[in-house]
């Protein structure tokens, strides 16, 4: 049986485990192509400024993946997840219509 001082000892190592994988695991995700049917439907672009203004009125100058809610991208990162395209990675530099302002 573990003490809880032993418990205590091996927590952080654990958690930085932890943490490690899940970045090696996002960094082995494939980026999402602006072609897939999901990222039409979401009008997503690589460079945020492409974005189709009279089709996505909601896009304002200076919203990116990168400063969006829903980006899981660690900060300064050139790309990471994103919950809305399951399974892939977006630019930091892209945009596309379910952004939400980061708060």
């Amino acid at each position: 049986m573990t003490s809880r001082r032993s418990f205590i000892r091996i927590l952080p190592v654990a958690a930085s485990l932890v943490l490690g994988a899940r970045s090696a695991v996002s960094a082995e995700l494939p980026m999402l192509d602006s072609k897939d049917p999901q990222a039409v439907a979401f009008g997503y672009v690589v460079e945020a400024g492409n974005a189709d203004k009279a089709k996505f009125t909601k896009y304002v100058a200076g919203q990116m993946c990168a400063n969006c809610q829903l980006y899981q991208g660690t900060q300064g990162s050139t790309s990471g997840p994103c919950p809305i395209f399951p399974g892939k990675q977006v630019v930091a530099k892209g945009w596309c219509s379910a952004y939400v302002k980061k708060v």
